[in-house]
């Protein structure tokens, strides 16, 4: 089995074989993809199992509750042991998670197996460092951005997915139907991903402690995860509130309509590869300053919807839609280039750093952006989302050159 070693001689590695990063990306895709299956079925779930709602809306918070405390104490392990094994470890007791919850006989079962769900979904977080270990360096952002794609398009599809696997076969069916996919890609890992040699032999808690070493060591660290954290502030006050916004006047649209949304997502998502193309030609500093200038104008223009009749209102909505997730996807992928190239040996913990910054400002975002709305409409939702990614362009600006 070949071994692979983190040094600093990326840019001698051979080019990776396209089969490799299409098993990469699809890994990370089904993997995240396991956090939202849930959230289209829980109607006919609740009703089913006879769960209340204030019972059933604990299957979702479980599953991202266990996916934030698996980003910071799991996924660093991919720096300790050798990545192939966690992962393929993961992957075997998600697909056991998936399966148990198809077959849950009541909710107290359920959320079982959705805490440890959201637990081994991290996958997706040793998926993409591994992505970046074994990427030329030359090469690093467009792989990175490759992987990036399967993982943002697991998201964008999986509701979809689940809501019509649900309707049409039963909800038990659409997590049988995910452990089946996510077991396939354990046996396609095992044979087909080589091993990682481990770039630290720090004990646990050690390990932990170190991230806050990297944390204080790092600027650009710093100045990555504060940049992406506001954007996704942003990012999460739009989609946390879009639902109850379409549902109200002028448009009086239902949770479909919501949901067909998040379809235009999909454009940045299959932008990724492109983003990190540039990232690595002219530098990943320029396409963060894009990406949350592309951001900025996108929500922005969201400011002149009540000026137009209903219908281009809603065309305009779908236009920045595409604009603003692009920018934000285009700048994650230039975020990770840069952590990345920080430390190879610490790549696991960086990334954990990274998306522990994001996921804060995923749950500012849904905070601030229920309160706004209630105040002062969805007005209020689009200011924030643009001053916080005018905030990421200020941030770029202000720590250019900074280590």
């Amino acid at each position: 089995m070949l071994l692979i070693q983190s040094t600093h001689t990326q840019a001698e590695a051979p080019a990776l074989p396209a089969s490799l990063i299409l098993l990469l990306a699809t890994g990370a895709g089904l993997s995240v993809a396991s956090l939202y299956y849930s959230q289209p079925m829980l109607g006919i779930l609740g009703a089913d199992i006879h769960a209340s709602d204030r019972m059933i809306g604990l299957v979702p918070t479980l599953t991202q509750l266990g996916y934030a405390l698996g980003i910071l104490l799991l996924a660093p392990l991919g720096d300790r042991y050798d990545r192939r094994s966690i992962i393929l470890i993961k992957a075997a007791l998600l697909a056991l998670a998936l399966l148990f919850s198809g077959l849950a006989p009541g909710i107290g079962w359920l959320l079982l197996s959705s805490l440890v769900i959201g637990l081994t979904a991290t996958m997706a977080q040793d998926i993409v460092p591994a992505a970046a270990t074994l990427a030329p360096e030359s090469h690093r952002g467009k792989i990175v951005g490759t992987v990036m794609t399967g993982l943002l398009l697991g998201i964008l599809l999986s509701r979809v997915i689940s809501g019509f696997g649900a309707e049409a076969f039963g909800w038990r069916s659409v997590y049988v139907a995910a452990s089946i996919g996510v077991a396939m890609i354990a046996v396609a890992t095992w044979r087909g991903l080589p091993r990682f040699q481990p770039t630290t032999q720090l004990p646990y808690v050690q390990l932990l402690g170190s991230m806050v070493q990297l944390w204080r060591r790092h600027g650009a660290l710093r100045q990555a995860a504060l940049a992406q954290g506001l954007l996704a502030l942003g990012f999460s006050a739009f989609w946390s509130t879009l639902a109850v916004m379409l549902h109200g006047a002028p448009f009086h649209l239902g949770s479909a309509a919501a949901g067909s949304f998040g379809l235009a997502g999909a454009a940045g998502a299959l932008a990724a590869p492109l983003a990190g193309k540039l990232a690595d030609k002219r530098g990943p500093e320029l396409v963060t300053r894009l990406g949350a200038g592309l951001a900025a104008v996108s929500f922005a223009v969201m400011l002149l919807a009540p000026m137009l009749p209903v219908h281009l209102q809603l065309a305009l909505l779908v236009a920045a839609t595409v604009g603003f997730d692009l920018g934000v996807q285009a700048t994650l992928i230039a975020h990770q280039t840069i952590v990345y190239g920080i430390d190879p040996g610490a790549r696991s913990r960086l990334n954990a750093l990274l998306f522990t910054g994001m996921f804060i400002g995923m749950a500012s975002g849904a905070a601030l952006g229920s309160l706004l709305l209630s105040q002062f409409g969805w007005a209020g939702v689009v200011v924030l989302a643009t001053v916080a990614s005018l905030a990421t362009l200020a941030v770029r600006y202000a720590g250019a050159g900074k280590a």
